[in-house]
């Protein structure tokens, strides 16, 4: 079977007037791509009374400066591709990746449910254009009632059956839908820090598998994303831009709670705010010399309709001044 192409990333947006002409130089010569996510608009559910409406959220984060976003959660945005890209296209959007959650750490028991949900959402990518297919390991423990689902490590089985799986996952989405599987690190995973993030990186195959680094979400776990680039740059496949709030976060560790309501307590914040920096890791990315993605995503379900909005509008601006 051929393996279909690569979308090419077009050319960077023109600098807007409140730009110096560094700035402008700055970013006309970066290989980054910025976007944002429903995650940053308190999207986690396709269908929830309390996020706003996938229409307000194409205006919005078009009208905040970004060009490029992520479908979020199946069946948030329009799952008719015709529709999606009518609806992105007016307001200068494209796709950059969909988003998977998977537990293949529980073996080939669970491989034909995980191709269906991860099938229905990569043919979506692709038809809308995407490039990549964002992979996030299954909770340990329930995000919402931080109820224990499983053991917080893994056994040596589990361990080889999330390796093998991901890189078979990896080798099917990239022959049936020409997408990259990036896969993503989380607060409340198997997957989180340093020591489990490079033994994952170490045991799978770099041509089936890249890594989505999630700043927030690898500080959360206390990792050091410019060391993880600088150590493992040829993995770095994709980027979620997030800081957390060093003094929330400390609090939510020391009373061990889940994820779901630590976000609700505002452990993920509005750079540049909180932890890493990420001028650094900006700095640490761009250095790699590669196309990459860089997608904000500030965790904020639930919030109040109108906070993303003025939030997205600063970031975006802060983003400019780091240089993409």
């Amino acid at each position: 079977m051929t393996k279909p192409s690569k979308p090419s990333l077009p050319p960077s947006p023109s600098p807007s007037p409140a730009q110096s002409p560094s700035q402008s130089q700055s970013q006309s010569q970066s290989r980054i791509r910025v976007g944002s996510a429903p995650d940053s608009w308190g999207v986690w559910f396709p269908d929830d009374p309390r996020q706003v409406p996938w229409q307000r959220f194409l205006d919005e984060v078009s009208g905040a400066g970004y060009g490029w976003i992520e479908l979020g959660p199946y069946g948030y945005l329009p799952t008719d591709p015709a529709v999606l890209i009518e609806e992105t296209a007016r307001r200068g959007l494209r796709v950059s990746a969909g988003t998977v959650f998977t537990g293949l750490h529980h073996g080939p028991a669970v491989w034909d449910r995980t191709w269906a949900h991860v099938a229905e959402n990569a043919a979506l990518a692709q038809a809308v254009g995407a490039g990549h297919l964002v992979v996030i390991p299954s909770f340990w423990r329930d995000d919402r009632t931080g109820e224990v689902l499983e053991e917080h490590t893994l056994t040596a089985e589990q361990w080889r059956d999330l390796t093998r799986l991901t890189e078979r996952l990896g080798r099917e989405v990239r022959e049936r839908y020409g997408l990259r599987l990036v896969v993503h690190p989380h607060a409340d995973t198997h997957l989180d820090g340093e020591e489990s993030v490079t033994r994952f990186l170490d045991a799978t195959d770099p041509e089936a598998v890249a890594l989505c680094l999630d700043t927030g979400h690898y500080a959360y776990a206390g990792g050091d994303s410019v060391k993880l680039i600088e150590s493992y740059g040829e993995r770095i496949g994709y980027l979620h831009l997030k800081q957390v709030d060093p003094e929330v976060l400390a609090r939510v560790v020391a009373e061990e709670v889940p994820f779901g309501p630590a976000v609700a307590r505002g452990v993920m914040c509005e750079p540049p705010s909180g932890v890493p920096a990420l001028e650094p890791v900006l700095a640490a990315a761009q250095a790699l010399d590669v196309d990459l993605f860089a997608i904000v995503e500030q965790d904020m379900y639930p919030c109040e309709p109108d906070t993303p909005y003025p939030i997205a509008l600063r970031t975006r601006r802060f983003l400019r001044s780091c240089g993409v």
